[in-house]
């Protein structure tokens, strides 16, 4: 197995780009792509796709966990090329607008640029596309939490606070929770390691963040798939 994708499941695979982390659930042919890392990160991500045997083409939807650039950053262009649809919750399109999006801004990096491991990370993710101005040219808005007709049957789980409209993906008959930025199990710029919230001044609600935690530990799942951090199995609420 290349380590562009590691196998974390019954089909399902882990791909890690600049910052952050997208997951593929594959049924027969068919894949599922849960976030798609930033624009600098598509190469790496075709290639991933590539190292199990598929193409870009084999993946039937997108679903993101929330609109930031390092989870979309790779929407776009598979839309452009390849016609793959992506879908998000109707309450996070706001954030698919870049003037309006909820989201750390440059001056809050800015301010924190002397503790370690700032200034490097913001140097990478600025050359992945993190200051790319995108708005989603295409996406499908859903409204409730019924399970999408995707590979993997994917169960929407709102999950809010992190943004308005943020979105975690559970898939019952994998055991296994796409949690976005609701729950991560580590963080470039922090040392903490297992389950918990991303540093706080990345998130517009930390009060409705704090309460996601309940509704994701709610959901039944032996692993936890983070948008940033290594994959996670057993308890962790």
């Amino acid at each position: 197995m290349s380590t562009l994708l590691t196998q974390v499941g019954d089909d399902l695979f882990h791909g890690a780009g600049t910052a952050s982390s997208w997951f593929v659930v594959r049924d027969g042919r068919d894949l599922t792509l849960v976030d798609s890392g930033y624009p600098g990160d598509y190469p790496r991500l075709q290639a991933s796709i590539e190292s199990i045997g598929h193409q870009l083409g084999d993946v039937r939807g997108v679903l993101l966990t929330h609109g930031h650039i390092d989870h979309f950053g790779g929407v776009n262009r598979l839309w452009r090329e390849h016609r793959v649809p992506t879908y998000l919750h109707r309450l996070e399109l706001l954030n698919a607008k870049a003037a309006t999006r909820q989201q750390a801004s440059p001056r809050d990096v800015l301010v924190r640029a002397w503790r370690p491991r700032v200034a490097s990370w913001a140097v990478r993710i600025i050359r992945a596309g993190a200051l790319q101005k995108d708005d989603l040219e295409h996406v499908v808005p859903f409204d409730d939490t019924t399970p999408l007709d995707l590979p993997g049957r994917p169960v929407p789980v709102l999950s809010p606070g992190h943004t308005s409209g943020h979105t975690g993906y559970s898939f019952p008959d994998r055991g296994a929770l796409a949690t976005g930025d609701a729950v991560v199990t580590g963080h470039p710029l922090e040392d903490r390691t297992g389950p918990h919230l991303i540093p706080d001044f990345f998130t517009h609600d930390l009060p409705g963040a704090r309460r996601s935690l309940d509704v994701l530990a709610a959901v039944v799942a032996e692993t936890l798939l983070p948008g940033h951090g290594p994959v996670w199995r057993g308890p962790w609420a």
